[in-house]
C-alpha cells in the first residue's frame, strides 16, 4: 500500500490494502492508445536501414525520400512504390514478408536500447487504465516487439494494419480500437509519432499526444513531447476529463 497525502495518492497509481490497482480519479473513464514504431520502440531508423538493404538486392536505390515514403504507410503501399503496380498480391506480400524477416533479425538484439525513453515506466505507472495498441505494422512485428520487450501484458487490445480494411491515415484503426476498449474515441488519448497517425487519431475523434521521435511538426496534435520523460506530459494528463 502507498502511504502519503491524499493529493499524492490521487496523483499516481497505488495499491489499496487488497492489492487492487486503482486508477487516479482524474483518469477514470479515459483510455490510452499507442502506436508502436516511434512511440513504444524507436525502430524507424532500423526500418530505414533494412529497407535500403532489401531494395539494394534488387538494384533499387530509394534515395533520400525513403523515410517520407515509409512513415505511416502499410507495407503493401511501400512495396508498390518501389517495385511498381504490376506485382500480384502474392508478390507484394512476399516482398513485405521477406523485408520484415530481415527487420526482426536486425532489431532483436537492439530492442532494450530502442525503447522510447520512459515508455516502459509510463506503461507501468498507468497500467490500471484500459490500454490498447494500434499500429500499421505487420502482425508478426507487433507481437515480436511486444514479446521481446516484455510489454505485451500492458495492452488488453492490440490492433494491426491487417485487421482493418483501411490503414492509417484512415481513422478506422482507432475507431475499432476504441470500440474494443469499450471507450468512446473522444475519451481515448492516442500517442503517435507520424502526421498520418495524428490525422487518423484526430479524425477518429481522439485526443492526440505527438512524440518528436520521427517528426517535429504536428499542427493537429493536442500536446507535443520529446518522449515519455517530458515534464509536461503528466500535468497535461491531469487536466484531461471524460467527455459525455
Amino acid at each position: 500500500m502507498y502511504f502519503g497525502t491524499a493529493r499524492q495518492r490521487n496523483r499516481r497509481l497505488w495499491y489499496d490494502p487488497l492489492q487492487v490497482l486503482v486508477v487516479p480519479n482524474y483518469l477514470h473513464g479515459l483510455a490510452l492508445v499507442f502506436d508502436l514504431d516511434g512511440v513504444i520502440v524507436d525502430s524507424n531508423p532500423v526500418h530505414i536501414e533494412v529497407w535500403r538493404a532489401y531494395l539494394k538486392r534488387y538494384g533499387i536505390d530509394p534515395g533520400d525520400d525513403l523515410p517520407e515514403l515509409m512513415y505511416g504507410r502499410h507495407n503493401d503501399e511501400i512495396v508498390r512504390s518501389f517495385f511498381g503496380g504490376r506485382l500480384t498480391p502474392e508478390q507484394v506480400f512476399a516482398h513485405g514478408a521477406a523485408k520484415e524477416v530481415m527487420y526482426r533479425q536486425m532489431i532483436a538484439p537492439l530492442i532494450p536500447r530502442c525503447l522510447v525513453p520512459g515508455a516502459a515506466a509510463f506503461l507501468e505507472r498507468h497500467r490500471a487504465m484500459p490500454m490498447g495498441l494500434a499500429s500499421n505494422a505487420e502482425p508478426a512485428n507487433v507481437e515480436f516487439i511486444l514479446k521481446q520487450s516484455g510489454l505485451r501484458g500492458y495492452f488488453s487490445v492490440v490492433m494491426d494494419g491487417h485487421q482493418v480494411q483501411r490503414p492509417k491515415p484512415d481513422p478506422e484503426i482507432y475507431v475499432r480500437t476504441a470500440e474494443s476498449l469499450a471507450t468512446a474515441p473522444r475519451n481515448c488519448i492516442v500517442f503517435e509519432d507520424s502526421s498520418a497517425g495524428v490525422d487518423a487519431a484526430r479524425d477518429a475523434g481522439a485526443r492526440v499526444v505527438a512524440l518528436r521521435t520521427t517528426h517535429v511538426f504536428f499542427p493537429r496534435a493536442d500536446l507535443i513531447i520529446d518522449n515519455f520523460l517530458s515534464p509536461e506530459l503528466e500535468p497535461w494528463l491531469e487536466r484531461q476529463r471524460v467527455m459525455s
